[in-house]
Formats: C-alpha cells, sequence, structure tokens
C-alpha cells in the first residue's frame, strides 16, 4: 500500500546483509554502482577479486543487467534479490 515499499526492502536489504557479513566473518568490500545516464545496480559486494551484483527488487520480476555494467565488468556475477528468494541470500 505504501509507495515508497521499494526503497524500504532496499535499507532491509542493506542492513541484513551487513549484519550476515559481520556475523560470518565475510571479508568483503561493498558498493553501489550508478553511471551519470542512471544506470544502477543497488549492491555491490567485491570478495575475492570478484564483483556479485544484486538488484533488490519487492515484486519478482525479471530485471536486465545494466549494458555499462556488463561491459565495464564482464566476468561479474549478477542476481536479483526480491521477496520470494532473499532468504536463501541472508542464510
Amino acid at each position: 500500500m505504501r509507495n515508497d515499499v521499494g526503497l524500504l526492502w532496499e535499507n532491509y536489504m542493506v542492513s541484513e546483509r551487513i549484519k550476515k557479513q559481520g556475523y560470518d566473518g565475510i571479508m568483503v568490500n561493498n558498493y553501489f554502482w550508478r553511471t551519470y545516464d542512471r544506470q544502477e545496480i543497488d549492491w555491490i559486494e567485491e570478495r575475492g577479486g570478484t564483483e556479485y551484483a544484486y538488484e533488490f527488487k519487492w515484486s519478482p520480476k525479471k530485471v536486465k543487467i545494466p549494458t555499462a555494467w556488463k561491459k565495464a565488468y564482464p566476468d561479474s556475477h549478477f542476481s536479483v534479490i526480491d521477496s520470494e528468494n532473499y532468504l536463501e541470500w541472508l542464510e
């Protein structure tokens, strides 16, 4: 019913992921990414020399990886975290 559910979802995912990293002792660099033409990725983890990009969506839907990201980081991993699969990501 709220018009900011997507923003709340992103905030919740970030805070829970940081907790998981701390509890599990995961050494990682966390970032977000956005270009001047507004392509963006919500959460990036750099672990072991590899980038893992995550897009957070409350409603499950197909999301394409941003073209600029794919071109700049062709060996990175990209996943969509939504209300149906987030527990796997936080476990």
